[in-house]
């Protein structure tokens, strides 16, 4: 069996020419035969290959990280080292890792979700000594049968690399628990030669990760500042017109490129719209299966799309040295976020374009994900009482917690890692460690994320150079103006401050003709008064989701008072909806009634029934009463459920032999309060349940 020998014998470190001999080799490799090392390059990795080193490097996208620690494997294994362990955030990352490995001369394999059949085979490669580098995504830490074998892989270890080294850390724009709870485990290998890198760290980022590698860290910091990158703002546009914006930019931009929406239906809707244009733009999402991705991002890759239409899933790491331009439509929560993504383009160009389409709603989004991962004692407080009692699963805990499912799972990641609590199978127990609460931490953080976000209000208004914002956000030493941005130059690209009338008409059309549906919910909440499988049918349909771009003043009106009478436009688009939908239905709704809810938004919920019922000739029913208060606000599944169950009564009964029955609702936003009045009515012999709902809220 292959022995690694766990700590570095003079003769393993590298003379200053042989170090320069296996940078250049793995730069010509990877860049073509002329490429040549700078001397921050070769001096990163000579500090790697000192015994026991700990190395932070902290560069700009483009600036050759990958490069430091294929060079400094090259030279490990040349001199009888082990294996290089690299710890790496997204599938998209991992494989163009695997890929750049193999064009530097070494073997590489991943261990991640997607490929645990291969799990063996790799690790008896690494046993026999025939592999390079293994990369690992940080949630296998939490695989039972990959902590297993974690003091195996160790032991086969020279180096660890611990790639996009800000998600590490809390004042990290992505941090990730389980990235973190990893770190801490490859960190305690006191032999093992530990790289961290990133191209998004400012001094917070940059000071928590070195604390985190320990004293004697060697800190290697370059500016961030990206010269290829020409910044734009294109501020004052409504919804409807950014979406027109981008597609009569489109063909202007240079080469290819990725759009970055903040949110999954928004990426769905644009790629949607963007291809009735007659563009070649795909929708990339956490929520696409892994061989679509990778057809995608091949496919982005060979120049074969003009553009992809993105969330974050496809950001850190993704490898496309001639992306031509990165175009978001909104405003990331932080300017680092924003430059790491950003950051895909240019990287082999001399020019590129980086645009942003500011939201007027992106300040909610960014204070929802500011806030949302921040833990409370009390939170914390009810899952340890309720894991004292016995093991419980994510669902039992927000039943008996209240807490709701997001916040959960986030809250639990957090005491992961402090070991106060861990998974067992399906299930969570408490470890018996107490969790107290760091209030200065978590204020100071969330201090910092609210700093960040009026840097990126003002670089969203456009009030200074926008590179010297970024170089701001970044901690760079001397932000200075760049001249070539939009506001240093008062230009900004094609089709300039407004699109065309005719793009506007097609966005306006399209936004206006899209359905959204819910999708029904199957099983009953622990600890209500129903048990099991819901067993009323209900369709369900919305004229407009979350901060739907083709209805935003019409929702603005709808939620500025709840006592006006709902605008005529969203009256429209109800009856537009149920005119697409009825070539599916198997027979006509032959009654329409009104959705039960609080007594101002039942008044609203009658208006919309009283008018379909009039357009649709169809009879309307007012069968539903409401008791007591409106359902709390985020309240979790089963709190929800047992109060609408104290609250919704079918006052009425109406005639079960006349057929379907469409419910008519102002706002839904989970589906419960239509799901609850679905089943009274199927209780009552009426069970065929459609419902058309105005605006459905995230």
């Amino acid at each position: 069996m292959f022995f690694l020998h766990r700590y570095f014998s003079d003769c393993c470190i590298m003379s200053l020419s042989s170090a320069t001999q296996q940078l250049t080799e793995v730069l010509q490799c990877l860049a073509g035969p002329h490429a040549v090392p700078r001397a921050d390059q070769l001096a990163a990795v000579e500090a790697v290959l000192k015994p026991r080193a700990r190395v932070l490097v902290v560069q700009a996208t483009g600036w050759g990280k990958s490069a430091v620690y294929w060079a400094a494997t090259s030279a490990l294994r040349k001199t009888g080292g082990g294996t290089t362990l690299v710890i790496s955030p997204l599938l998209a990352l991992m494989r163009d890792q695997v890929a750049a490995a193999g064009r530097a001369g070494l073997r590489a394999e991943s261990i991640n979700s997607t490929n645990i059949d291969d799990w063996d085979p790799i690790f008896e490669a690494l046993e026999n000594n025939e592999l390079d580098v293994l990369l690992v995504s940080p949630e296998r830490l939490g695989n039972p049968a990959f902590a297993q074998r974690l003091p195996e892989l160790l032991a086969r270890t020279s180096l660890v690399v611990i790639d996009e080294a800000h998600c590490i850390s809390d004042w990290g724009f992505d941090f990730r628990p389980d990235y973190q709870r990893l770190a801490r485990s490859l960190l305690a290998a006191p032999n093992t030669a530990v790289l961290a890198t990133t191209a998004t760290a400012n001094h917070r980022v940059t000071e928590d990760v070195r604390r985190q590698l320990g004293s004697g860290t060697d800190v290697f910091r370059g500016t961030l500042a990206r010269t290829s990158l020409r910044l734009s703002v294109i501020p004052g546009l409504s919804a409807m017109e950014r979406y027109a914006w981008i597609a009569d930019a489109l063909p202007a931009l240079p080469g290819s490129g990725i759009i970055y929406t903040l949110t999954v239906a928004e990426a769905e809707r644009l790629a949607g719209f963007l291809r009735g244009c007659g563009f070649h733009v795909p929708a990339y999402t956490g929520q696409i299966e892994t061989a679509e991705r990778l057809q995608i991002e091949q496919q982005l890759r060979n120049n074969e799309l003009k553009a992809v239409v993105a969330t974050s899933a496809l950001g850190m790491g993704y490898d496309k040295p001639d992306l031509g331009f990165c175009l978001h439509l909104g405003s990331p929560g932080t300017p680092v976020a924003y430059y790491q993504q950003i950051g895909r383009a240019g990287r082999a160009l001399s020019h590129a374009e980086a645009i942003l389409l500011p939201a007027a709603s992106d300040e909610d989004i960014w204070e929802y994900f500011a806030t949302a991962n921040i833990p409370s004692q009390d939170s914390a407080d009810r899952i340890l009482s309720a894991l004292a009692q016995q093991p419980q699963s994510v669902v039992d805990l927000e039943g008996i917690t209240a807490i709701r499912r997001g916040r959960l799972e986030a809250l639990l990641r957090i005491l992961a890692v402090e070991d106060v609590v861990r998974k067992d199978g399906s299930k969570w127990v408490a470890t018996g460690r107490p969790w107290i609460h760091d209030t200065q931490k978590w204020e100071a953080l969330l201090v910092g994320r609210r700093e960040e976000a009026d840097i990126m209000r003002n670089y969203a208004h456009g009030r200074g150079c926008l590179m010297a914002y970024l170089q701001q956000a970044l901690s760079d030493p001397d932000p200075a103006p760049c001249g070539k941005c939009s506001v240093c130059t008062r230009h900004v690209p094609a089709p300039g401050l407004r699109p065309s009338e005719i793009a506007i008409t097609k966005a306006r059309s399209f936004l206006r003709e899209q359905d959204h549906f819910f999708e029904p919910r199957k099983i009953w909440p622990k600890g209500c008064s129903r048990k099991g499988t819901i067993k009323a049918k209900l369709a369900a349909r919305a004229v407009a989701f979350a901060e739907d771009p083709g209805w935003t003043a019409e929702l603005r009106e709808l939620s500025r008072d709840s006592e006006t009478a709902i605008p005529s436009g969203l009256l429209d688009g109800a009856v537009s909806v149920l005119q697409r939908w009825k070539h599916t239905w198997e027979q006509r709704p032959a009654l329409i009634m009104p959705a039960p809810a609080p007594a101002l938004e039942m008044q609203r919920n009658r208006q919309l029934a009283a008018h379909l019922s009039t357009i649709g000739r169809i009879p309307m029913v007012d069968a539903f009463s409401w008791q007591g208060a409106a359902c709390p606000e985020d309240s979790p599944s089963t709190v929800h459920v047992q109060h609408l169950e104290k609250s919704v009564r079918l006052q009425t009964h109406p005639d079960v032999s006349a057929g379907p029955v469409l419910l008519c609702a102002t706002n839904a936003r989970t589906a419960w309060t239509l799901t609850v009045a679905a089943a009274l009515l199927a209780e009552a012999g009426l069970a065929d349940v459609m419902a058309l709902v105005l605006h459905r809220r995230p």
